[in-house]
């Protein structure tokens, strides 16, 4: 079965005044999103879902980075994924389609990155807010790179979709102020390995 896709839509966001300042390099969050049929739509409970993971995941995580590198270059600092199943379908089949290496490392091997793909994945209808996190693409502790991409697409998913997102960011957070998880953990004494001492 190969990937039956509807439509795909590019979102770029450019912040240029944040709290009422001037951002000096304006920063700029980008998402892929792809709506997608459900492959396991009408079927009933399919107890592997792995045939279509490994058909389907390869071609739409590559198609979905090559738009966002089409954007951001080699600029990339931050990224995430996220997916809305229909409600015709089940949560697992949007987390079958982007929790797996076949999907998630399109991306991340495309761009270097060494942490994991924050990301969500709910169930919805059309119109259903879309939340993609976003962190730093080396560095989970650079709290600069926490940031959100939020949108909706009002016509999707169906019943019978999946709605597929990738997010990057091109900077941090504007006027960053909060410090890194790493100022925490040594004033707590604690070990960057084991932040909640246990």
């Amino acid at each position: 079965m190969t990937a039956e896709i509807r439509r795909t839509l590019l979102h770029i966001q450019t912040t240029n005044i944040e709290g009422g300042r001037v951002v000096e390099t304006p920063t700029k969050l980008i998402a892929a999103l792809a709506i997608i049929k459900n492959p396991w739509h009408g079927r009933g409970f399919v107890e592997n879902l792995r045939p279509e993971i490994r058909e389907i995941g390869p071609v739409v995580g590559k198609l979905l980075t090559e738009m966002i590198l089409d954007v951001t270059g080699d600029k990339i600092e931050g990224y995430g994924k996220a997916a809305v199943v229909g409600m015709g379908g089940e949560i697992e089949h949007a987390q079958a389609l982007t929790h797996t290496l076949w999907f998630g490392n399109q991306y991340r091997d495309a761009v270097g990155a060494k942490t994991y793909l924050a990301f969500t994945n709910c169930k919805g209808v059309a119109g259903q807010p879309i939340m993609i996190p976003l962190m730093d693409k080396h560095d989970a502790g650079r709290r600069s790179h926490y940031q959100t991409i939020h949108l909706n697409v009002p016509d999707a998913p169906g019943p019978d979709e999946v709605v597929i997102a990738l997010g990057a960011s091109i900077g941090g957070h504007p006027h960053h102020r909060i410090g890194d998880r790493y100022e925490d953990l040594k004033e707590m004494g604690r070990d960057v390995d084991n932040p909640a001492g246990v």
